[in-house]
């Protein structure tokens, strides 16, 4: 946990990556199982992953991004796209996985697909967008986790503008919203903010116990 702890202190936002490190395949992959392993309400994952390689791409998206030069610059772009259509025969494709993961009867969890629906479906849809884009986030925990492990920087976004990326990589049509950005690579040494104090609350602040 020292080590840990240690990493948390390392990471932070960087605001400027060196273009030519690129993240090798191996642990690229490593923090891609890091996001497929990530806790989400029910186990759903209401959303898809998109890792963006192709510079043309990065390079229409950076303007969308308020000109952010982390989009063009970093090793790998990565969005997160929450669904923006959450319906019941996403749950029976869940049950149905788990099923075959498991290697237990569907009908024995049918009542637990029943649930879920009634609690999910059956929100109002801008209800359902806003729960669908939350689970992004504890996705994007994962990554932050992992790759301060790797030592490898991350830069979360949320400054875009999500209709115009959405028109970039033809989300709409497969029924997907971008929720959160994230550029992943190598800190440049021109970057000074590596070297900044970290500021955050003070436990006594931040917590309550009660």
């Amino acid at each position: 946990m020292s080590n840990f702890i240690e990493n948390q202190n390392w990471r932070y936002a960087t605001k400027k990556f060196d273009a030519t490190k690129k993240i090798a395949t191996e642990d690229l992959n490593i923090l891609k199982e890091a996001i497929r392993l990530s806790s989400s309400s029910y186990g759903l994952q209401p959303y898809q992953i998109i890792i963006v390689e192709n510079p043309e791409l990065r390079a229409k998206i950076q303007p969308a991004a308020w000109g952010q030069s982390q989009i063009t610059e970093a090793s790998h772009l990565i969005i997160f796209a929450n669904k923006t259509k959450l319906e019941n025969t996403d749950i029976d494709d869940y049950i149905n996985t788990i099923s075959t993961v498991r290697n237990i009867p569907v009908a024995s969890i049918e009542g637990y697909g029943d649930f879920m629906k009634s609690k999910i479906v059956s929100l109002p849809d801008d209800s359902k967008n806003i729960w669908t884009s939350k689970q992004t986030y504890l996705a994007l925990g994962n990554l932050l986790n992992a790759a301060a492990e790797l030592k490898i920087d991350v830069t979360p976004m949320e400054g875009f503008v999500p209709e115009q990326v959405n028109e970039i990589l033809g989300l709409e049509k497969l029924n997907l919203n971008t929720s959160l950005i994230a550029t992943l690579g190598y800190r440049h040494e021109a970057d000074d903010t590596q070297h900044y104090k970290k500021v955050r609350k003070s436990e006594e602040e931040l917590f309550i116990t009660l």
